[in-house]
């Protein structure tokens, strides 16, 4: 829970550490986060410090982070150089877009209607030659809202036939630098450095750096059931069981992730774990394996007691319900109400 909040946290405005990419406008990677670029201040530089670490303590713990970061942040966490167009268009597609109009246009009408376009979505600006005709400028709006010149003096530069693919060239290397973003990647990398050696950063690849560290942001029901234990004489062929298994079957994904969230207090789960390629014995990597156990005492009717669980022990404590309807009903009771103080 402390790592949800954390995380939670860091994806809020409250930091300023990360922001939402700027292509969610464009309802592209919707959710999905950028380290904030531009220059840093000493108290901006420790928290990324800070930042690397927890990064770090995730990978060595095997714990993983509920963060939704692009995947140009692993690509430059384990130094692998960026694809300018591929990278580019998934951080900022509005932005790849007229870069890509300016590099494609045919003629100075398209030229004079392109600039328009730009002029309406960035910055306004008017030729001094047509003071009521819309320009642009050598300058652009940085992705947290500045303006700044393409080279010096640009605020006084237009944009012509001439000079188009120049201009188009300089948002491009504004936006890679950006998104590279080197400053506060070494801070994030010394950081990570103090918990883990950075030569292991040559191994993994930007998506295994990511699973390693996030896990996956979904849950693999046929992995969670091959990583579960029965205990106390239950079996998986048991009816229970089988109508535990066909109601988490039934439950979208948003509702097993509230369902682990309610059985181990985690938003998430290891994507693999030791035990798959090793033998009987091998440990498996917490919070695995989840266990199954039948209910404390044997008060009551089944069908009138709750599922409770052992977050620290992933144990869930399951009544042998008689129906799979009854099955479905109690555990999405659990997973709704495990906030309710007063829900036991």
């Amino acid at each position: 829970h402390f790592l949800w909040q954390v995380c939670k946290e860091l994806q809020s405005s409250a930091l300023s550490l990360l922001v939402p990419c700027p292509s969610s406008a464009a309802n592209r990677n919707k959710g999905k986060h950028i380290l904030t670029p531009g220059p840093i201040t000493y108290t901006e530089e420790q928290l990324l410090h800070f930042f690397g670490q927890l990064l770090g303590i995730a990978i060595r713990a095997d714990v993983p982070l509920p963060l939704d970061l692009l995947p140009t942040f692993w690509k430059t966490l384990v130094g692998e150089p960026l694809d300018q167009e591929w990278d580019l268009q998934e951080v900022d597609i509005l932005t790849y877009n007229y870069i890509k109009k300016f590099e494609t246009v045919n003629n100075e009408t398209e030229l004079e209607a392109l600039s328009a376009e730009v002029t309406s979505h960035h910055l306004t600006t008017e030729s001094p030659e047509s003071p009521n005709k819309p320009c642009c400028k050598f300058s652009y709006i940085t992705m947290t809202g500045e303006e700044v010149e393409l080279c010096p003096g640009g605020r006084n530069i237009t944009v012509m036939w001439e000079n188009k693919d120049a201009y188009a060239s300089a948002i491009r290397n504004l936006r890679l630098q950006e998104i590279e973003n080197t400053d506060c990647m070494t801070a994030v990398r010394a950081g990570l450095g103090s918990i883990i050696p950075l030569q292991l950063l040559t191994l993994p690849t930007p998506l295994e750096m990511e699973l390693r560290t996030c896990g996956l942001p979904y849950i693999n029901l046929e992995f969670l059931k091959a990583h579960t234990m029965y205990q106390v004489g239950l079996m998986e062929t048991d009816q229970h069981i089988e109508f535990f298994w066909a109601a988490l079957e039934m439950f979208t994904q948003e509702e097993l992730c509230k369902f682990i969230k309610f059985a181990c207090n985690q938003e998430r789960i290891p994507f693999t774990c030791p035990c798959k390629d090793g033998g009987p014995d091998t440990a498996h990597v917490p919070p695995y394996p989840m266990k199954i156990a039948p209910p404390d005492g044997a008060a009551g009717s089944p069908d009138s007691r709750y599922i409770r669980v052992e977050t620290c022990m992933f144990m869930i404590k399951l009544p042998q319900y008689s129906s799979l309807d009854i099955m479905l009903e109690k555990l999405r009771y659990a997973i709704h109400y495990r906030e309710d103080p007063l829900s036991g």
